[in-house]
């Protein structure tokens, strides 16, 4: 096999896993952090392929004009302001869950739950700040 087959063919399996997993995601459901986190690392990760390999592969340009357009098109159009909200609508659910927890008469298992949540809201706030990263990205292409 020469380097540009090598190359194709590693670019195509990193591409199919990216849109696996883009088409996986249930909006529906909750996101899990984990989930996320990997369809962005993803996303990266073929994004720099595409840019290391687009000169080596003139004649098979097919595949990367079609995973440019998947990117643009469905990715960054669709998929990513929809994580964005989802994020944002999580943050803002379990910031309310806190605030209405009665903090007078607290049990251990209230406590507990209330440690959970804090847990929670600073993963998902975490991940917000990458996803804003690559949101940042993007609008400076």
């Amino acid at each position: 096999m020469s380097l540009p087959n090598d190359l194709l063919e590693l670019f195509t399996s990193e591409y199919d896993k990216l849109e696996n997993l883009v088409n996986a995601m249930n909006f529906n459901d909750e996101l899990h952090v984990n989930q996320i986190v990997e369809v962005y690392y993803q996303i990266t990760n073929v994004s720099s392929m595409i840019t290391v390999v687009k000169p080596q592969l003139a004649q098979n340009n097919e595949k990367i004009l079609y995973a440019e357009k998947f990117i643009s098109e469905k990715f960054n159009s669709i998929i990513h302001p929809k994580i964005i909200k989802h994020i944002t609508n999580s943050i803002s659910d379990i910031t309310s869950n806190l605030q209405s927890i009665n903090s007078e008469h607290k049990s251990k298992e209230t406590i507990e739950n209330e440690a959970k949540l804090y847990e929670k809201l600073r993963e998902i706030m975490s991940t917000k700040e990458f996803v804003k990263q690559y949101d940042a990205g993007i609008s400076h292409d």
